[in-house]
């Protein structure tokens, strides 16, 4: 039996799934939940520069999923100061760092179809266009 298997269920956090994989894809699966942690691998963001990274993504979209990645403690969300105008950024935890390598093997992966089946367009193409 693989390891991923050896009990009928796996349960995180009270939630109960019928393997690690739906667990893992739980947590950072759906269109925008790798984007928004690809986007911040590298630095912290504000809500602003992730909107900038991630034009295409709603504004309720992105903070609800960023609300989903922090409840799940792959995001870290910091506010700076007390009244407004108050600062807040975006980063990894330790755990959500856990999943740079599998970002990069899908940036990678991502490359390879690209250049095998499809083409890289330039920024002054709309997405729309596409």
């Amino acid at each position: 039996m693989k390891t991923e298997c050896i009990g009928d269920y796996v349960k995180l956090k009270g939630k109960v799934y019928p393997c690690t994989i739906s667990l893992a894809m739980d947590l950072i699966g759906g269109k925008w939940k790798a984007v928004i942690l690809y986007h911040l691998k590298d630095a912290e963001k504000r809500y602003s520069e992730l909107r900038k990274e991630v034009p295409n993504v709603t504004e309720m979209t992105l903070s609800l999923q960023l609300k989903q990645l922090e409840k799940d403690g792959l995001v870290l969300r910091k506010v700076y100061g007390k009244k407004p105008p108050i600062k807040v950024v975006y980063s990894l935890t330790d755990f959500g760092k856990t999943f740079i390598p599998v970002l990069e093997t899908i940036t990678s992966w991502g490359n390879q179809i690209v250049l095998e089946k499809g083409e890289f367009v330039n920024n002054s193409t709309s997405f729309n266009e596409i």
